[in-house]
């Protein structure tokens, strides 16, 4: 297997009309600093989270960027990964290199630069998920980079997601059978039921409401819940991720509310 394991999501670029406006919105979603950067995009950058913002369509994820342990698995990576191009990031350290998913998205691979410690509530980015008309293409393309599936679901025999990790974290990527392809959502994983709670309040003090939960999924068994941000699009707070070593093999789920939270209602993408 290409050797992807273990990788990290380090950074995400969000895309909005008002890319200013959605940066202080994060900033103060978050509490992280807010500043621009010398190509005209936005970073909020806080307690080990990164997100940029760019112009460009509502709602929209152009890239989303993991982080390789040394110089040396990078090295072997790029030599491996076929059609990969150079990909410069002011975040990540030279040498870093992209492809483009089945829907355009480019998956970026590169070391970290190191940051400042930085305050604030615990939230560590961890996953991103989107939604695709192309699932069993976005499936294979992601098992071909490295990522190992956590858990399938089923509609009768026909694949409706699929949770995939790169290190024992239940998932750093997800996909959504749906009607059009689209980002779907990114994830701040925190420590522990009581942070949940304190992002809930932040969320209230805030002004924000929940959007869905809090509930628990069944793949990955998490606490969560999600809010929109001002383009519509979904963020969720989680806790307690399970944890599955590399060669614990795939689960399948049927294809239904329950499945994606255990304690009730839940979002269906078709």
């Amino acid at each position: 297997m290409i050797p992807l394991w273990p990788a990290r999501l380090h950074h995400l670029r969000r895309d909005s009309p008002q890319p200013e406006r959605l940066a202080k919105f994060y900033g103060d979603l978050l509490g992280d600093r807010v500043e621009p950067l010398a190509d005209g995009t936005w970073l909020v950058a806080g307690r080990e989270r990164r997100v940029v913002i760019g112009k460009g369509a509502a709602g929209t994820v152009p890239h989303f960027a993991l982080q390789l342990q040394d110089a040396a698995q990078l090295s072997e990576y790029r030599r491996l990964l076929k059609k990969a191009e150079d990909f410069a990031s002011p975040l990540l350290a030279e040498g870093a290199f992209s492809i483009a998913d089945p829907d355009g998205r480019r998956v970026v691979f590169g070391l970290a630069k190191k940051d400042s410690p930085a305050a604030g509530l615990p939230g560590r980015l961890q996953h991103f998920v989107c939604a695709t008309t192309r699932l069993p293409e976005m499936t294979e393309f992601y098992r071909a980079l490295g990522m190992v599936e956590s858990d399938r679901v089923l509609e009768k025999e026909e694949l409706t997601a699929v949770f995939m990790r790169s290190d024992p974290e239940h998932h750093s990527f997800a996909a959504f059978r749906a009607p059009e392809s689209r980002p779907d959502h990114h994830c701040y994983e925190t420590n522990g039921w009581m942070d949940i709670r304190d992002w809930a309040d932040r969320m209230g003090s805030l002004g924000i409401a929940l959007w869905w939960g809090p509930g628990r999924h069944g793949p990955g068994n998490n606490l969560f819940f999600m809010i929109e941000d001002p383009d519509g699009y979904k963020v969720e707070f989680s806790a307690e991720l399970e944890l599955m070593p590399k060669g614990v093999p795939f689960r399948t789920w049927p294809h239904e509310q329950r499945t994606l939270n255990l304690w009730g209602s839940a979002w269906m993408r078709s």
